[in-house]
């Protein structure tokens, strides 16, 4: 595989007429993000590559396993601290700097590359590996060359990240029996739809309404993409939120449980301790004494 030298960096770059910020790491050994406390008003999207070994990955209080030469991909508000950092590339963007959201026709990401609910390992050959080094080295360069289309040049070099590495994923999430786009559309639709409403709508016969689908016709097509049932999705969501709020915040048990849209604390704790295998008391107690071990 061809080497690219890459120096140790934290590059930033900030749009200061819209406070767009995009920021290229590596070698970097306190790289993480704690979005409940001193990441709360940094709100960015992470493409994370492990470009070495296979190591631990903890995303909102979670270990996973990080394989080697794969990707990662994390939303603004995941908390995430990695067991070798400084062997990490990463990158970091706003939605001021680019809305995935706004402009998801030009990548076609949304809803599959950064979703709450599951975390892709993106596997990379030899080849993406290559590609990649030689991306990174092309940001770096445009990084330091500080001139009036700067911003431009690496906003098109973001795009370029966001298609070449969605395109990959694709590669190894989607089947190899091609249905019509649109149809693997509604499963990009329904994790935006989950994303923005989950707090207060726990059916799936909310969501299906949305897309002008029945309940069956989703689980069908979910099933057919291997994906999880809408009705999983929707679960584990609101079960991501909750430990957030247990690991992160002092919000009390009852306060959580309004915030998710639950009306009654003992069916709250009951569906957690459905998800998890404990009460919300017991996993903020254990997860408490987990943070302060560390």
């Amino acid at each position: 595989m061809t080497e690219y030298a890459l120096p140790l960096m934290k590059l930033k770059l900030t749009a200061e007429n819209t406070g767009g910020e995009l920021l290229l790491f590596k070698e970097e050994a306190g790289f993480d993000r704690q979005f409940y406390s001193k990441d709360r008003f940094n709100k960015y999207f992470t493409i994370a590559w492990n470009p070495g070994e296979s190591q631990t990955v903890t995303i909102d209080g979670t270990e996973h396993t990080f394989p080697g030469n794969s990707l990662l991909t994390l939303l603004f508000n995941q908390s995430f601290s990695f067991e070798e950092a400084e062997s990490i590339i990463a990158w970091q963007f706003n939605r001021e700097f680019y809305c995935i959201i706004d402009h998801d026709s030009e990548v076609s990401c949304v809803g599959f590359l950064f979703s709450s609910t599951d975390h892709m390992f993106v596997e990379l050959d030899e080849t993406a590996q290559e590609k990649l080094l030689l991306l990174t080295s092309v940001f770096t360069e445009e990084f330091r060359t500080s001139d009036r289309i700067q911003h431009e040049m690496l906003l098109v070099l973001l795009k370029r990240l966001i298609i070449y590495v969605t395109s990959l994923a694709k590669l190894g999430y989607v089947p190899a029996k091609k249905l019509q786009d649109e149809r693997f559309h509604i499963i990009r639709k329904f994790n935006l739809l989950v994303e923005a409403n989950f707090k207060t709508a726990h059916a799936v016969s909310f969501y299906a309404e949305l897309l002008h689908k029945s309940p069956k016709t989703l689980s069908n097509l979910f099933a057919i993409y291997n994906q999880k049932s809408p009705s999983q999705i929707i679960q584990e969501r609101i079960t991501v939120e909750a430990k957030r709020f247990l690991l992160y915040t002092e919000k009390s048990v009852k306060q959580i449980t309004y915030e998710l849209g639950f009306e009654d604390v003992a069916y709250f704790s009951n569906f957690f301790k459905k998800n998890t295998g404990v009460a919300p008391s017991d996993f903020r107690t254990v997860g408490a004494g987990v943070q302060e071990g560390k």
